[in-house]
């Protein structure tokens, strides 16, 4: 999926954004009322950056660990290329425990995040990773700690910049 075409974000962009991160159950109304704009300059504000992929979804953000997969790991797979990386994404998507598949330059041709309930499980899953004729090898290295988790407010504050 090839990314969305750069959209400027404004002050108030900024600001709804930064709100919803603080508070994902704020509602509109709630954002309307916290920002001191009318509640469709939110519900249209939103729209826009939904539509323009800005905002991605308002889907929970569920932690691995506490669903039991507290094991994290990244692999570099070097793959076949014959048919692309479509055959392999495809057998990647089918194993739940590979959470992102991302084609990278360098060394591997795939970087995949995986998650495991303990280091003999990663063994499973590593092994239904390579169980594709198109993988040729597996590079995993496993998290120890995670110092920064995911995040865009700063990314927010930097898109203002322009």
């Amino acid at each position: 999926m090839a990314p969305p075409a750069p959209f400027p974000i404004d002050a108030l962009d900024a600001r709804l954004i930064d709100v919803f991160t603080d508070d994902p159950d704020v509602g509109v109304l709630g954002a309307a009322r916290t920002l001191g704009v009318a509640r469709g300059t939110v519900q249209a504000r939103l729209e826009r950056l939904q539509q323009r992929g800005v905002i991605r979804s308002f889907a929970p953000t569920l932690s691995p660990h506490a669903l039991g997969f507290p094991v994290t790991a990244f692999c570099t797979l070097e793959i076949r290329q014959r048919q692309g990386h479509g055959p392999v994404v495809a057998h990647l998507a089918a194993i739940p425990e590979v959470l992102e598949v991302h084609s990278i330059t360098g060394a591997g041709d795939l970087l995949i995040r995986i998650v495991a309930r303990d280091n003999a499980d990663l063994g499973r899953v590593i092994d239904a990773v390579v169980d594709d004729v198109h993988v040729i090898r597996a590079n995993t290295s496993i998290t120890m700690v995670t110092h920064l988790e995911l995040r865009t407010g700063p990314l927010v504050l930097r898109a203002l910049e322009g």
